[in-house]
Formats: C-alpha cells, structure tokens, sequence
C-alpha cells in the first residue's frame, strides 16, 4: 500500500542520517584525538561557535563566525564535508553534533546587512585615492567593521605559522559580507608615499603575505589551470573574465592558441561597478596569489603575460 512504501522510505532516510550522524561524531572524535593538527581548529569551532555548551548546540552567538571557522575545518579536513552544508563560501552546522542544526544562508546575509546597517562606513560613498591607513583606522574606530577585521585578522595573523587557505577563506567571508561601498574602500585603497604605517596597513587589509605569498611563487599559467580545476574559484574566474575582460571572453574564450594572439592594447576593461565587484569576488582566492613569468619556456611567455596583466594590472581600475 501507499503508506507502508511511505514508511519505508521514511524508515530509510532515518537510518541515512542517523548513519551521517554516528559518521559526523565518530569523525569529531577523531579529530580531537589527531596530532595533526585537527584539534587546533575543532577548538577554534567550540571557542567561535560557543556550542560547546548543552542546550546551545544549535544557536551560534556569533552565527557569521561560526559559519567561516567551519567552513574552514570542511576546507582543511574534507571529510567532513558530508557533516556540514557548504554554500557560497558560508557553511551551517547539520549534523556535526547529531543535531539537526541549520543557519541557513538568507538568515546569515540578513543578519550580516543588519550589522552593517549599523556601521557608519557603510553610510560614506566611496571615493578614489583613499590611502590604506586612513581606510584601516576608520575600520579599527568602526565596532562593526573591527569585530568583522579582528575575525579575519585572528585567522591571517602574522604572529602565527600561515595556512594559505584558511587565510583565504577569512578574507573572502570578510570581503563578500561587507557592502559593496566599503569593500570598494579597502580593497582599492593605496599608499601615496613611502609611508610604512600605510604599507603595513595595506598588507593587514590585503591578505599580506599569507594569502598571496607562495614560495616559490607559481607561474602565472599555472594559477589559471588550478583555478580552474576548482569549481569555487572557476565560477569566479569566468564571471571575472565577463565582467572586465569581454573583449577577451568573445573573442577566444577558453582558446589559448587564441588568447597568446592577444596584446595588452587588444584588451579594453570595461571597470564598470559589475567588474569592480567581480574583481572583488576574486579576493581569498587563487586568482590574488602573486605569480610570475619567469622561468617559462619562450612559447610560454605571451599567454602568461596576458594571465598576469588580466589578474594583476592596475590598469582596469586607476
């Protein structure tokens, strides 16, 4: 009958998740015990998340936090993947515990908007030529905006041995949060003089070095293909490329034979507000890793010329 083929797939789907559970907790426990390294970060998620608490298990005091500390346990240990819900660079907590637990993504953008609605950044327009220093400390005089700073700068700091990809998870949850407007304001800022308080201000605000510094750094052919070879960062990339770089997009695509035909005057940027946010899209992933040329074969040199003006020239936006 109809009822008993809907209690067997009910009986069916509740043994898959009571299975993912049991999974989720034996693969926490696990965790806690590795040496690697595992621990460090599953400490950071009870610290950030605040569930280590019986009865909290489900609410997260700071829910944006939480979301981006366990994005990054998914990142650096993937299978944990199946014990988490990853979408757009946020993350919920499912069955990680045994509970069902959902911040789905609507709730966090709009308890995200609503922080900012408080922010008196978020009220100024942009305006060119802002030095990094002066963008940093207004920052810093924001609670806002330095609650969402500290969080990124906790996971990117200086003071501590750099994982390049938990860095770049940070500064992509700290730029893709924030409005438009703002981000526009930090990553667009600059250094007039040689003025080392706004260098160092700059590096804080740009992901420097732990987020693009690689040793030795990658050819820049390189970064394209193991970008694209990642869906995250493939999506962007193409939206990237459409956005500022359609004359290139039209005329080649993904034809490299066609893109090496190519000079730097056959390529206008359009740097429009839709490439601006493209481009700011990019920021905590592979596409700000600073690449080179050297070292290529001849034949190799034109197409990565043409990649390294594409992800690095300021040319499109000054």
């Amino acid at each position: 009958s109809l009822y008993s083929v809907f209690t067997v797939l009910f009986m069916y789907f509740t043994s898959i998740s009571t299975a993912q559970t049991t999974d989720c907790l034996h693969l926490r426990e696990q965790c806690i015990n590795d040496a690697n390294g595992c621990k460090s970060v599953w400490n950071v998620v009870e610290d950030v998340c605040n569930i280590s608490v019986l009865g909290n298990r489900c609410k997260a005091e700071d829910a944006i936090g939480c979301n981006r500390i366990i994005q990054v346990l998914a990142d650096e240990y993937p299978e944990f993947k199946n014990c988490v819900c990853t979408t757009d660079d946020l993350c919920s907590i499912t069955t990680l515990l045994g509970k069902q637990c959902s911040l789905d993504k609507d709730n966090i953008s709009t308890e995200t908007k609503l922080q900012w609605s408080l922010s008196a950044l978020s009220k100024q327009a942009h305006t060119a030529n802002r030095t990094c220093l002066d963008v940093n400390k207004e920052c810093v005089e924001d609670e806002v905006c330095n609650k969402q700073l500290s969080l990124y700068l906790k996971v990117c700091s200086v003071n501590k041995k750099c994982n390049m990809e938990e860095c770049q998870a940070a500064i992509r949850f700290f730029y893709q949060n924030m409005p438009f407007e703002v981000a526009q304001m930090m990553t667009f800022c600059d250094c007039i003089q040689p003025d080392e308080s706004c260098h160092r201000a700059r590096e804080l605000l740009h992901g420097k070095p732990c987020a693009v510094t690689a040793v030795p750094p990658p050819s820049c052919l390189n970064v394209i293909h193991v970008c694209e070879e990642n869906e995250l960062c493939r999506k962007k990339y193409t939206t990237f490329r459409s956005k500022c770089w359609r004359h290139v997009t039209k005329k080649c695509y993904d034809d490299e034979a066609c893109l090496e035909t190519l000079i730097k005057g056959d390529m206008p940027c359009s740097a429009n507000a839709d490439c601006k946010a493209a481009y700011i899209s990019n920021w905590g992933t592979m596409l700000r890793v600073e690449c080179t040329c050297q070292n290529l074969l001849p034949t190799e040199q034109p197409l990565c010329k043409l990649f390294h003006h594409m992800l690095h020239s300021k040319s499109c936006f000054s």
